[in-house]
């Protein structure tokens, strides 16, 4: 019922009559020009690698350190400011963000053919509660604009998990084994897979996620987010 309610939310005020932020009158496009100031694009210099944004257009000291498992990463957003409130409310009853998203994602993929897409899934009790899990109607649109299949519950997450936000990087990496299941590796197999969610942080999420279906013997996985948190060095972050 919660879904269907949400449902009939989209159809009946579609997107493009109020800004996604502070909600004011707007005619076209999804912002207001005040709250689009207020998104960060990712357009900048970004590492070649995980994506994010960094100073130079060069391999960032943490993709130095542990090249990650994924061929490379891309995101059209900085995970900060208006992108942050973005997010929240796609996560939030605003699941009709994810056409707005998918577009700019779309924008921003590498001339690569991908054989399929898959996403970051959720345990059944999270997406009950949440009403649809964000990455898999992500993953949907980004499907709709490229061509490109998306393998539903090619892989599963068959427990819950807690809170990753106050983790270090291992200690995520600890909290994710054994919660994720490759439900589907036949269809994996030998295949360019682009590997869909909404925020890019430490990237564990996605490590664990890559090892996984590189284990199930694809060529290789390609990560897409919305949106990633920028790569700063630790002089950087002492000023913050």
């Amino acid at each position: 019922m919660k879904k269907l309610g949400r449902l009939l939310i989209d159809a009946f005020f579609p997107k493009g009559f109020t800004c996604d932020l502070c909600g004011i009158e707007i005619f076209e496009g999804n912002l207001c020009k005040e709250c689009l100031k207020t998104v960060v694009f990712n357009d900048g210099a970004t590492c070649p690698v995980c994506g994010r944004r960094t100073q130079r257009d060069e391999l960032c000291l943490e993709c130095k350190a542990h090249a990650p498992l994924y061929f490379g990463a891309f995101s059209p957003l900085v995970y900060e400011g208006g992108s942050v409130q973005l997010i929240a409310k796609f996560k939030n009853d605003g699941g009709y963000l994810k056409d707005y998203f998918a577009k700019l994602i779309c924008d921003k993929i590498p001339n690569i053919d991908f054989d399929c897409i898959v996403y970051v899934p959720m345990t059944f009790n999270a997406e009950r509660k949440r009403g649809y899990n964000q990455a898999e109607i992500l993953a949907k649109s980004i499907s709709e604009n490229t061509g490109y299949p998306v393998i539903r519950n090619a892989i599963t997450k068959i427990k819950d998990t807690k809170a990753q936000k106050s983790l270090a990087f291992k200690e995520r990496i600890s909290n994710l084994k054994g919660c994720f299941k490759i439900e589907k590796p036949s269809e994996l197999k030998d295949k360019s897979v682009l590997l869909v969610d909404d925020v890019l942080t430490t990237g564990a999420t996605s490590e664990t996620l890559c090892g996984l279906i590189m284990k199930a013997g694809a060529k290789s996985v390609w990560l897409a987010t919305v949106a990633s948190v920028e790569y700063k060095t630790e002089k950087q972050d002492n000023n913050d």
